[in-house]
């Protein structure tokens, strides 16, 4: 069944056992979607379909080629950096992995990039796009757990960067041992017109975080703001579509968009219920009554989403998971933004865990490998993946750091 059927069926089953109307269900799916931050989804959705079909892709590629061309792996590399800076403009994995698959596949396997590698690096890279600033996973999460959105971006931030870094000294370890092709060593006045023409492209999230962490804008606000620069970007600089396709561009958009929004609703009706049921209460009861301190409570979620990730994509894992966990948060001893990272980055590894690990198809659609190839070079991207999730889950300062600095001790 589609997840928003599971989640509203299962919420109607619920208030009519409990003995509440009907209709109070009914007035909860009307008044969640009456949310200002819920606004900014559809709006970074839109955002990133602009951008994905208006050129910035392609800018972003030519800018990582040409500073880092030159270097062991220097196409894999180019992946793990354009995977970087897309996501910090686009806000969605598979979109990552999509837009750059589009463009580095080709490239990489022109060159005699093996493919298995070069589907496992541009896959694995693509997972990046859910933690790196502004996530929609993040902004769910703040939506469900009634969490400051902007905290959440800050705290994804050196997690991202840990995450490209260990990708990266992977590939310049393989790409060595392997002997694969460098690009060629690009002047200095090639660099300053690749770092040129991106500068609209880099502009797009450049704006976005300072108009919020400079307090001009709210997250809603940057979110259409992002919007409205994608699209001036794209027609004006890129010219990837012309100006009369643009209602195609925000149809698909809005597609995307209202699909998320409708799962949203019906979780938030259900973690309503979930919440007024004691289920929470509950889950920290049996937490105290097996005396679990909080290192091995961390240890059983992690253990707990890795499986689920394996079946569900992240927005409904997040969705159904999440009203249940967030109440037991605090009484346990977890920072909700803390914990908001660690959720987030088992997602990451759930896009690349098969069996269904969404980014694993994506990547085969695109040059007909099959699916098993595709694992069998995600797979040491999955290690690092899992041993940024041991950092990240009993290293809190990674994730907290940034946000404690900004906005004090939350």
């Amino acid at each position: 069944m589609p997840i928003y059927l599971v989640l509203g069926v299962g919420a109607a089953i619920l208030f009519v056992v409990s003995g509440e109307p009907l209709v109070s269900l009914a007035q909860k799916l009307a008044d969640e979607p009456n949310s200002s931050t819920l606004m900014a989804l559809p709006f970074f959705v839109m955002a990133a379909a602009f951008m994905r079909r208006g050129g910035v892709a392609r800018a972003l590629v030519d800018l990582a080629t040409a500073w880092v061309g030159a270097l062991p792996g220097s196409l894999g590399l180019v992946s793990v950096v354009s995977c970087t800076l897309f996501a910090a403009i686009c806000g969605s994995s598979v979109a990552t992995a999509l837009a750059m698959g589009t463009i580095l596949l080709p490239a990489m396997l022109e060159r005699g990039y093996p493919r298995s590698f070069a589907l496992g690096v541009i896959g694995a890279s693509g997972t990046i796009g859910i933690v790196i600033p502004p996530s929609l996973s993040l902004i769910l999460y703040g939506i469900v757990t009634e969490q400051s959105v902007p905290r959440l971006f800050l705290a994804g931030i050196l997690p991202g960067i840990l995450q490209a870094a260990l990708f990266a000294l992977w590939v310049v370890f393989y790409a060595k041992w392997k002997k694969l092709p460098r690009e060629r060593v690009y002047s200095f006045r090639e660099l300053m017109h690749a770092t040129v023409k991106a500068t609209p492209a880099l502009a797009i999230p450049a704006i976005v975080i300072a108009g919020i962490y400079g307090g001009l804008v709210t997250v809603t606000e940057a979110a259409a703001l992002s919007a409205m620069v994608a699209l001036i970007v794209s027609l004006v600089f890129y010219r990837g579509f012309a100006l009369r396709d643009t209602p195609s561009v925000m149809a698909e958009a809005m597609y995307s968009a209202s699909t998320i929004m409708i799962i949203v609703v019906t979780a938030l009706a259900f973690g309503h219920w979930m919440t007024r049921s004691g289920a929470p209460a509950a889950l920290v009861q049996f937490v105290l009554d097996h005396h679990l301190s909080t290192w091995q409570f961390l240890l059983t979620i992690n253990v707990l989403l890795l499986l689920i990730g394996c079946f569900l994509e992240v927005s409904s894992t997040l969705l159904v998971v999440m009203p249940i966990l967030a109440p037991a948060l605090l009484p346990l001893g977890v920072d909700p933004v803390h914990f908001s990272i660690i959720f987030t980055h088992n997602m990451e590894v759930g896009l690349v865990h098969p069996p269904v690990g969404l980014n694993l198809f994506v990547l085969a659609s695109l040059c007909d490998a099959p699916t098993r190839e595709v694992i069998r070079g995600i797979l040491p991207f999955l290690i690092l993946l899992l041993v940024v999730l041991a950092i990240i889950t009993y290293v809190p300062g990674l994730s907290l750091w940034l946000p404690n600095l900004v906005y004090g001790a939350g």
